[in-house]
C-alpha cells in the first residue's frame, strides 16, 4: 500500500488520506485567480506553504446548472469532490481534492478544468490550496 501512495504522490494524483478537507483549521496558504498567473509564480509568493505536507487543492468553476452534474462525474474520476456549489445560474462549484502540491502538478490540474469546464460551456475562477494553520497564526 506504501507503494501506491507514493506513485500517487509523485503523479501528483488525489488519494492521499492524512488530511482531512473538513478540519475547521485549514487556510488558504496559495492561490491565484489570474489567468496569466503561472501556478510557479503563485506558490513562489506562498509564505505559508509548507511544500512537502499535503494540501486541500480546491478549483473555483463556474457552469451552466445543467452540466454541473457531469462535471462532478467527471472530475470524481479523478479523485475530486464537490468543496461546494451556489444555487446560482451559473452555478459556482468548488472542486476539491487532497494532495501534494508543486509548480508542475498544480499547473497540470489547473489546464485539466480549464478544459472540464470549457467542453461544458463554463470557465475557471481560479484555484487554491488550503493547509492547516502554523501555530502562532
Amino acid at each position: 500500500m506504501k507503494v501506491k501512495s507514493w506513485w500517487r504522490r509523485m503523479l501528483g494524483r488525489g488519494g492521499t488520506t492524512e488530511l482531512d478537507p473538513a478540519r475547521p483549521d485549514l487556510v488558504v496558504v496559495a492561490s491565484s485567480f489570474d489567468d496569466a498567473e503561472a501556478c510557479s509564480a503563485a506558490l513562489g509568493k506562498a509564505l505559508d506553504w509548507t511544500p512537502d505536507h499535503p494540501v486541500v487543492l480546491r478549483h473555483h468553476l463556474r457552469v451552466p446548472a445543467d452540466r454541473v452534474n457531469a462535471v462532478q462525474v467527471i472530475a470524481a474520476q479523478d479523485g475530486y469532490d464537490t468543496g461546494s456549489r451556489s444555487d446560482t445560474d451559473p452555478v459556482k462549484l468548488v472542486l476539491q481534492r487532497v494532495q501534494i502540491l508543486d509548480a508542475l502538478h498544480c499547473s497540470q490540474e489547473r489546464s485539466r478544468m480549464a478544459g472540464l469546464a470549457q467542453r461544458h460551456d463554463g470557465d475557471v475562477l481560479g484555484w487554491d490550496a488550503l493547509q492547516p494553520a502554523a501555530p502562532g497564526r
